[in-house]
């Protein structure tokens, strides 16, 4: 059934999501630190029966200079350096194996898999390779709550950094044209797509599908289903938290890094999603700032968007964007 609003007033819904003052210092001050920390990506071929790709095991520094791992996956004997899309896992994803990531080498480009620090071990999941070496204090099973108490420990804070540090390496890989970058992914994918346009803004373009962590604190009221109710759990005995949590995840929601990206970006939403409720998404989409801006709606789907449609317009999206 439909979820949320009506599709007429979610095409006009306003977030009441406020930028925190020290927002731009605040991500400015991780990524410089970052940096400060960081080194050179490494690039290890890893030999696989996929015989038209060439596939690489890829390492790079992210948050605090902590390693995260990608795969490196690419049309075999390409002549000219290549465009890369960037791609983020969703929730409780890793970067799983490279046969499961064929279709942007099968497009002609590079595609950079990246992994989600300390996720990937789910039943359903894509595997991961990633550990998440920071402590937090009390948690509610899941990552969303993983330091939710003040935004400088807040787990989304390394996995945004991440992110963006990701669009780095690309540039450094060999056999990529630094200068066509674009990220993409579902749902916590593309909150991650969404931030890194904000915190990179001279990627070329983003595909975000039904994306997650957007007006969070609203979110977290409106529906039951996890990872938004993890956050329901933890306050539910952690009472004297609510301003802290609100005031952490404002750094991190959809709506303000929207309102920063002025990229090429798409997104896509389905009506019927318990768990991004559709109203959230609009929320970060009526708020994007980027004066080329694109949605698709499946008024009959869940979370699963359009899925294999979806990745289809991702690959029209992209072909437009690296054309140019």
């Amino acid at each position: 059934m439909l979820t949320d609003r009506p599709l007429a007033e979610l095409r006009t819904f306003a977030s009441d999501v406020t930028d925190p003052d020290d927002f731009d210092a605040f991500w400015a001050e991780t990524l410089d630190e970052a940096v400060r920390l960081g080194a050179a990506p490494t690039v290890e071929r890893v030999p696989t029966l996929l015989n038209r790709l060439a596939v690489s095991d890829v390492t790079f520094s992210g948050y605090d200079g902590d390693p995260v791992r990608a795969w490196l996956i690419a049309p075999a004997h390409a002549e000219e350096p290549l465009p890369v899309v960037v791609e983020y896992p969703g929730y409780g994803s890793g970067r799983g194996i490279p046969i499961s990531h064929s279709w942007a080498a099968s497009a002609g480009w590079a595609h950079l898999v990246v992994d989600a620090r300390g996720q990937g071990a789910g039943r359903n999941s894509h595997v991961g390779a990633t550990p998440d070496p920071h402590p937090s204090g009390p948690a509610f099973p899941g990552v969303m709550t993983r330091g939710i108490e003040d935004p400088r420990t807040y787990y989304y804070r390394r996995l945004y950094c991440d992110a963006a540090r990701a669009v780095d390496a690309a540039r450094e890989l060999p056999g990529i044209d630094a200068s066509r970058v674009a990220v993409l992914g579902g749902s916590q994918g593309g909150a991650l797509s969404i931030a890194a346009a904000a915190l990179r803004p001279d990627v070329v373009g983003a595909v975000a599908f039904v994306p997650f962590l957007s007006d969070i604190a609203r979110a977290s009221t409106i529906t039951d289903q996890n990872p938004y109710a993890e956050i329901a759990h933890y306050l539910s005995t952690q009472r004297h938290r609510v301003a802290d949590v609100e005031r952490t995840v404002a750094y991190m929601d959809g709506v303000n890094f929207a309102r920063r990206v002025r990229t090429r970006i798409h997104y896509s939403v389905a009506l019927m999603d318990p768990i991004c409720p559709p109203s959230t998404v609009f929320a970060g989409y009526n708020a994007c700032a980027s004066a080329q801006k694109s949605i698709d709606v499946w008024p009959y789907n869940g979370h699963e968007g359009g899925a294999a449609e979806d990745r289809q317009k991702a690959v029209e999206v992209l072909s437009e964007i690296f054309s140019r």
